[in-house]
């Protein structure tokens, strides 16, 4: 047998086996050290797994523990508590964090950036810094006031109203606070039991099973996804019409970080994949919490149940592929995947259309998706107005959006704020979605219906250094709370598509607005 493996972590001298594992499964599966994310491994595009190695970022899910044998390795856990209370503080303050997934890896590049920067707060700096990495919540900006506002006292709190405030926009229960900005949300894969069995998908509608990561994966053949330079195909055609707009979307994903995870001990309840982030409505159908529950009852103990960001790709739900055309008068037509609850989705703010739903091949798809169905027909009729106006989201808030010399200007108004820091978050994150959306988003899904994009930057989501900056404005109210998001979501969709001079094909490409 080789010797073992000898490292420094933490500052805490370990040894391990020297089995080809990476260093992230030797720091989250053996060692339990959890701040340590797991979004995308083994494909090394998140960020989410950032360590130091001797003090500089490194990827740990693509660096085999072999080759920093004898080196000291500092992970979140590891960086003096004032530190380390200091980034919460800061990205909790700036509402740079949401659900809390990838804030972990982000601070530690930042922490890095800013032991090295001299005390340079350059914005542009940070951005450049956290190429490596990928938010889907927070849209960049609040993380880069985060860099710019570390070390300042942060601003008295009503965590309550934070809290109402985070559950009305993320549709689940949320925590808010430091601690989430520094990765103890709660995940499920955190909190796995020790001695617990890991399942991963086998690719053929199966489970394969493994006492480590590792050995699941060898045991269920996974081959690393890839991103395919084939052409993007339109899934849906237009319908025919002579219509003053069209409007088509391809296929996209959620890209949410955190993939699906559960565990079950025999005859017990199953650890839900929600944890303190929804994915934008993908999870809430998932299927691994009863896997979980079965494969545990079948062998007798606890089972970890993991899909990877392939899986994901392949088997979680999407927003329904859209092709609409509209008259001036408001009535066209609608032709959308089929998806059950999508027409009335899409009749609750545009009555005029009407909908044809078709059957296509491609992966599952949901109207829980954020405002899947509703937003596209909304965007579409307002093409046809005086395009400037108000966007409602069905039951929830409003909002309107425009550019203005390369910025993006959003109103929101959604009754009491509670905590504008949360509400101005979820508002530059929905923003940053609707944009990337528009602009840069799709997957490539052959006529079989086979995705190819199983990559996570292959989906196209807009990195830091390239989000333009986004001004929220929110209406003051004394009505009752509501969703303010999702109609932010909306409306700039509208304003972007409309500064690209609405080109009937979605994504559009970048936009010089």
């Amino acid at each position: 047998m080789a010797a073992p493996l000898k490292l420094t972590v933490d500052g805490r001298p370990i040894e391990v086996a020297d089995d080809g594992a990476s260093l992230m499964e030797v720091l989250r599966d053996r060692l339990g050290i959890h701040t340590v994310k797991d979004g995308c491994s083994p494909q090394g595009q998140c960020g989410c797994c950032t360590v130091w190695v001797d003090g500089k970022p490194r990827v740990s899910c693509v660096t085999p523990a072999r080759r920093v044998a004898g080196r000291e390795i500092t992970t979140l856990a590891g960086l003096p508590p004032e530190t380390r209370a200091g980034w919460g503080e800061a990205f909790c303050a700036a509402g740079a964090s949401q659900c809390g997934f990838c804030t972990p890896g982000i601070i530690m590049r930042l922490a890095g950036l800013e032991a090295r920067s001299g005390g340079d707060r350059s914005r542009s700096a940070a951005a450049t810094a956290l190429a490596a990495h990928l938010c889907r919540c927070t849209g960049w900006q609040t993380i880069l006031d985060a860099w710019e506002n570390y070390g300042a006292p942060a601003p008295h709190r009503n965590w309550a109203a934070a809290i109402e405030r985070a559950e009305l926009e993320g549709g689940i229960p949320q925590a808010v606070g430091p601690d989430v900005a520094l990765g103890e949300g709660g995940f499920a894969d955190d909190t796995v039991p020790t001695g617990a069995l890991v399942a991963l998908s086998d690719g053929r509608g199966g489970w394969a099973l493994g006492e480590t990561v590792a050995e699941a994966r060898a045991a269920a053949g996974k081959v690393q996804g890839r991103r395919t330079p084939d052409e993007l195909p339109m899934p849906l055609e237009f319908p025919e019409g002579d219509w003053a707009v069209r409007l088509r979307t391809s296929w996209v994903e959620p890209a949410y970080l955190e993939t699906d995870a559960s565990w079950c001990v025999p005859g017990g309840e199953p650890a839900s994949p929600l944890a303190n982030g929804g994915a934008f409505g993908a999870k809430l159908t998932s299927p691994l919490p009863e896997i979980a529950r079965r494969l545990a009852d079948e062998h007798g103990r606890p089972v970890r149940v993991l899909w990877s960001r392939e899986d994901t790709v392949r088997h979680g739900p999407k927003r329904p592929p859209v092709a609409i055309g509209i008259a001036h008068d408001g009535r066209g037509t609608a032709r959308v995947a089929r998806t059950p609850g999508v027409s009335d989705a899409i009749a609750s703010v545009a009555p005029g259309l009407e909908v044809e739903e078709v059957d296509i091949g491609g992966p599952p798809t949901s109207i829980a998706i954020r405002g899947a169905g509703w937003v596209e027909a909304a965007v579409a009729l307002s093409a046809v107005g005086d395009g400037t106006g108000e966007i409602a989201a069905p039951g929830c808030g409003s909002a309107r959006a425009e550019w203005h010399q390369g910025r993006l200007r959003v109103q929101v108004r959604c009754g009491d704020p509670l905590d504008e820091i949360v509400l101005r978050s979820y508002c530059i994150g929905a923003a940053h979605m609707a944009y990337s959306w528009v602009i840069s988003e799709a997957l490539t899904v052959d006529p079989d219906g086979e995705a190819h994009d199983l990559t996570i930057r292959s989906f196209g989501v807009v990195p830091a250094s390239r989000m333009p900056p986004v001004e929220v404005k929110i209406e003051p109210s004394d009505d009752p709370p509501v969703n303010g998001a999702d109609a932010v979501f909306a409306a700039v969709a509208a304003a972007t598509w409309r500064a690209a001079g609405h080109p009937p094909d979605w994504p559009t490409g970048v936009l010089n607005a």
